[in-house]
């Protein structure tokens, strides 16, 4: 994630650096009028730079897959983009108000000559200056709602779908006020392709056509609760349904109103098209759905999606698997995959976390899965019988590839005990925080 924006910047802080080395100032023109000119057109440059890379992010490009690392980091990638782009538009707009000040200081003697223009255009660019600024407004309060982790998801997913509009007005804004040079220059070739990569993902999303290809229809055959705050749900899917790895999710929608979210597929894929899901009310949506679900309901999802995969583990490196809540879902599917072939299954140590043993369904389906995998070796620990995991557990990880799923305190904490005993783990995480 950090290096592809990071990237990115560089890319454009080169091609605005050759542009910049390449203009000579008109005569009289004060260093200061130059430098805020130079700082207004970077700081949009950048701000167009990384929405662009948004719009691309939320077309959900799975040949991207490979070199980020799963459609989770896509989403992470997608998430910080963004918001540097409010920063820098936010940026830019400041410093477009910053010629007050410039003016009451130095005065408007020395000021960088307009660029001078009529007719139509000119009420183009008119326009697109307005545009602009209102995309600004708009973007700000989208970050402070999309930052609110306590503002309603559904609300927000409304609001959200607002974006490619937002996009094409900055693109509007960035293609009609952009100096005239840059058309010359590197940077006028890199932000025509940034402009035309981002309308494609803007217009993707507004004809709804994401994920399109990857999407397949079904209905739900089997639903159990084998607990009071926990929902396994199967579905049997039609010929659309690509099959999936162990370890994948899926966007799943149950209501047309609601929209999709993601779960992970808790089950190996038998070629017969039927996938199940284990969905715990952790939320405002799961939290009421085992309410509305009924057998034959029409369901539709979309997928698969990720990288958590267990084909890719190393096969050199000791193995330790850890789970917690219901972040052991991705694992049943793991183990579900090996029942058919235990001889292929690697030597591992899979280590379960959860409240309390006694009442935890997953407990003895782990149980009956690892038995017949004498090669898996299980190990609960439950916080109610005073047996939480602790780094300490981990011994003789220094070498070993760590998969984990489960909260991300748990994660932070394990990562932080090792460091504190001198063991260093590959450490393999989904971030699955899709706002």
């Amino acid at each position: 994630m950090k290096a592809l924006i990071a990237m990115l910047l560089a890319l454009v802080g080169l091609a605005w650096g050759w542009d910049l080395a390449q203009a000579v100032p008109a005569t009289g023109t004060h260093p200061l009028w130059v430098a805020r000119q130079a700082l207004l057109t970077l700081s949009g440059f950048l701000s167009i730079a990384l929405m662009s890379l948004t719009m691309l992010l939320a077309t959900r490009p799975t040949w991207l897959e490979t070199p980020l690392g799963g459609m989770d980091r896509i989403y992470r990638t997608h998430k910080w983009a963004g918001i540097l782009a409010v920063v820098f538009a936010a940026l830019h707009w400041l410093i477009e108000m910053s010629s007050d000040i410039l003016k009451a200081t130095i005065g408007r003697a020395g000021r960088v000559p307009k660029e001078s223009f009529t007719g139509f255009l000119e009420v183009l660019r008119d326009l697109a200056g307005d545009m602009g600024e209102w995309a600004i407004y708009a973007l700000l309060a989208m970050l402070v709602v999309t930052l609110w982790k306590r503002f309603p998801y559904r609300s927000w997913r409304v609001l959200h779908k607002a974006m490619p509009v937002i996009y094409l007005m900055l693109a509007f804004h960035a293609a009609l006020l952009a100096p005239q040079a840059y058309w010359q220059q590197p940077a006028g070739v890199g932000l025509a392709l940034l402009l035309a990569t981002g309308v494609y993902g803007a217009v993707r999303s507004l004809l709804g056509s994401i994920g399109r290809s990857r999407k397949a229809t079904g209905h739900i055959v089997a639903i159990e609760h084998p607990s009071s705050d926990v929902t396994t749900v199967r579905c049997q899917l039609d010929r659309a349904w690509r099959g999936h790895r162990p370890g994948q999710f899926a966007f799943v929608r149950f209501d047309d109103g609601e929209g999709a979210h993601p779960f992970t597929i808790a089950s190996a894929d038998r070629g017969d098209n039927t996938v199940s899901f284990q969905i715990k009310a952790l939320g405002d949506y799961t939290g009421t759905l085992a309410q509305h679900l009924r057998m034959g309901q029409t369901v539709q999802v979309e997928g698969p999606y990720g990288r958590f995969e267990l084909a890719r583990r190393n096969p050199k490196a000791r193995q330790i698997w850890i789970a917690g809540g219901i972040g052991v879902t991705p694992f049943l599917a793991w183990l579900e995959s090996l029942q058919t072939h235990p001889e292929q299954a690697p030597t591992a140590d899979l280590h379960y976390c959860t409240r309390d043993q006694q009442g935890d369904p997953f407990v003895p389906h782990l149980q009956t899965l690892c038995a017949t995998l004498p090669t898996i070796r299980l190990h609960i620990h439950s916080a109610r019988q005073g047996a939480t995991l602790k780094a300490e557990a981990l011994q003789g990880a220094q070498r070993a590839e760590i998969w984990f799923c489960g909260p991300s305190g748990l994660a932070a904490s394990l990562q932080q005990g090792l460091r504190g005993l001198g063991m260093r783990a590959r450490f393999h995480q989904e971030a699955f925080a899709m706002r």
